[in-house]
């Protein structure tokens, strides 16, 4: 059983199953709910949250937005999941606080590692958006480093699948699910489930990575009490 965890979730999560750009209540309830279920008084639950669901930085720039404008924007959009996120957490009972790495004080708290791991202390699930608050960086680098900083025993990467494959599941018939691997071996391998940047902060920090289905009702309840689902990077 883990005590500190950070989660990190994709803004694709959140998005609406008719697809566009926005946020569907359905999966908004789904996590929620999924969550809710998962915690105990013992464990203190961080979440990292993207904002791919809104908008995909440099991809979705397409040359006529700068580089740093887009990812600006990007980061503007896990703003608005996380407060998405704590509206639906809050509905079912779930005390939560949003840390920004933007400062936007007057709808979030700005990142302080001591007011986090303080409020993680005080049983609240915390929600951190904004990514690094830098461009150039993933929402994946922001989970690996908030992870470091307050100390967290493990980061779940919930995904769309159910760990990481020898390939891609969703085109290769022949993938197989590989049940653990160390960090170097992933990078060799060029496995895609996390950035690089993101994946050697966590080997150089030692924090295990547990990559897992999301929409598999009772996974995350399954990893925060140690069951072996999914892929463990360590």
């Amino acid at each position: 059983m883990y005590k500190r965890v950070l989660l990190k979730l994709s803004g694709e999560a959140l998005a609406s199953p008719l697809g566009g750009r926005s946020i569907g209540s359905d999966a908004l309830t789904y996590i929620s709910g999924e969550i809710r279920q998962a915690i105990k008084k013992e464990m203190q639950l961080a979440v990292v949250i993207g904002g791919g669901n809104i908008w995909r930085g440099a991809r979705d720039g397409k040359g006529m937005i700068g580089r740093v404008t887009s990812d600006s924007m990007g980061m503007l959009a896990t703003v608005i999941n996380a407060m998405a996120l704590q509206s639906a957490l809050e509905h079912e009972g779930v005390s939560t606080r949003v840390q920004t790495a933007i400062e936007i004080s007057s709808l979030a708290e700005p990142f302080i590692r001591r007011r986090a791991i303080r409020h993680l202390e005080k049983g609240r699930v915390v929600i951190f958006a904004g990514g690094t608050g830098n461009p150039y960086f993933t929402t994946d680098t922001a989970a690996a480093l908030r992870a470091a900083e307050i100390g967290a025993d493990v980061i779940f990467k919930a995904t769309q699948v159910d760990g990481v494959y020898t390939g891609d599941p969703k085109t290769d018939k022949k993938a197989k699910l590989i049940k653990g691997i160390s960090y170097m071996e992933a990078v060799k391998k060029g496995l895609r489930f996390m950035d690089t940047s993101a994946l050697t902060l966590c080997m150089e920090n030692h924090i295990p990575i547990l990559v897992f289905n999301l929409h598999t009702p009772g996974n995350i309840k399954k990893a925060l009490h140690g069951e072996k689902i999914g892929t463990l990077i360590k």
